[in-house]
């Protein structure tokens, strides 16, 4: 069977999917290896995968460093500049050790390394897209966070989209100086840009999400295949919930989430206050998801609890509506679970997760900038009295749910392997 060289970067919302592609791939016969941030290394060799350390070592408690990340109008830009272009060539040096009797390599959008590494060493490569927004398409324009008004724009149509889509490129390339240097030693001609098109591979692309979420766009790379989401819940099936938050969910009818996913929550602000207000507004039960913000909130009344962390895929079916930050992996497991949802967007791909989110009748979306505990309370009892809402987030649920996402990755990988498009 083949050896499979998968690389990502990012937070758990990138890193799980890679996670669970790697594991069917190795339940199929293949030696599968990840490429990843130094502080994954538990989860990766925790699923029985080769591991290997790539890119910088982040103190996940360097809430600055994530305030940056996380800002909505240059956080993109700081992640690039900031975190992956950086050690480029590092990331070069390291899959190219890591590469040795590779069949096949698998990028992520922040793998600049592993395009420039197949056309190098010719090592086939496969690339992926776990949001929607990354394709760029003036066919369905992306919300983009630092004007995420342009997304009304959409209405106008491919025509009067398309300049829109080459500012963005124009605004980006100056970020991608780095790649382009590290081609020119490599003497490789120059590339196309490495966040739009050199991102993604001639022998296939696969779309980690739901079609239903991101429907397949004429002018999307070809070939390219939309496998559905990889949800990553048998690691947490065998510990199961909190026996706290299990006696809660028991002991009334179902609450209201309120979760800022693995980024977002360490740069909350007062959204949990603002989370804590709104439900008492409400009246309505409440579980707070709040990282390592739950540990002082020790006052809270009957009727609400706080966890540092919570099992979505068990939580979020239990729940009357979800509230959280757009993170594409928090939000598939929103899609799944049928519930509505209020999506409290920070940064990157969340604008345009929680316009999807709207355009699917199934939530609302609300800037962070604009949230205050009167406004929230204000969307959260809409959404909450809204049936029709309701029955559409359910029936998107059971489509979700019927899809068999690390499946279809497999055997569009598999396609691949054997000189097939995916």
């Amino acid at each position: 069977m083949a050896r499979i060289l998968l690389a990502t970067f990012g937070s758990y919302g990138d890193v799980n999917p890679t996670l669970v592609l790697g594991r069917a791939l190795r339940a199929r016969g293949h030696e599968a290896v990840v490429a990843t941030l130094p502080g994954f290394r538990g989860d990766i060799e925790g699923a029985g995968l080769g591991f290997v350390p790539m890119g910088p070592d982040i103190d996940p408690e360097d809430t600055a460093l994530i305030r940056r990340v996380m800002d909505p109008r240059t956080g993109s830009e700081a992640v690039v500049r900031e975190l992956v272009l950086p050690g480029l060539r590092d990331a070069y040096a390291v899959l190219e050790e890591a590469s040795a009797g590779a069949d096949l390599l698998v990028s992520h959008v922040l793998t600049f390394a592993v395009p420039l590494l197949a056309e190098k060493r010719g090592i086939p490569w496969v690339s992926t897209v776990l949001s929607p927004m990354v394709f760029f398409s003036p066919h369905d324009p992306p919300v983009p966070p630092p004007l995420p008004a342009l997304g009304r724009l959409r209405v106008l149509g491919p025509l009067l989209n398309r300049p829109l889509v080459a500012l963005y490129k124009a605004m980006s390339k100056p970020w991608m100086a780095p790649v382009a240097a590290l081609r020119r030693d490599l003497g490789l001609p120059p590339g196309r840009h490495p966040l739009f098109e050199g991102q993604h591979s001639p022998l296939g692309v696969l779309g980690l999400f739901s079609p239903a979420f991101g429907p397949p766009q004429p002018d999307w790379p070809r070939p390219c295949r939309v496998c559905g989401f990889l949800f990553r819940d048998s690691d947490f099936e065998g510990r199961g919930m909190d026996p706290a938050l299990a006696r809660f969910l028991a002991e009334g009818p179902p609450p209201v989430v309120f979760t800022l996913g693995s980024s977002a929550v360490l740069a909350a602000d007062g959204f949990y206050d603002d989370a804590r207000a709104a439900a008492r507004d409400l009246g309505v039960r409440t579980v707070l998801v709040a990282g390592p913000a739950a540990g002082g909130m020790d006052d809270l009344p009957p009727g609400m609890i706080a966890l540092p962390s919570a099992p979505y895929h068990a939580l979020f079916p239990a729940a009357a509506a979800v509230v959280h930050s757009g993170g594409i992996g928090t939000t598939a497991q929103a899609l799944r679970a049928g519930r509505p949802q209020v999506v409290v967007s920070y940064a990157h791909d969340q604008f345009d997760n929680a316009d999807r989110v709207r355009r699917l009748g199934a939530g609302v979306p609300l800037f962070r900038s604009r949230v205050t505990a009167r406004r929230l309370a204000s969307v959260l009892g809409r959404v909450l009295a809204d049936r029709s809402m309701a029955d559409r987030a359910a029936a998107l649920g059971r489509t979700v749910a019927a899809e068999d996402g690390p499946a279809a990755a497999c055997a569009a990988v598999e396609a691949v392997l054997a000189g097939r498009p995916p």
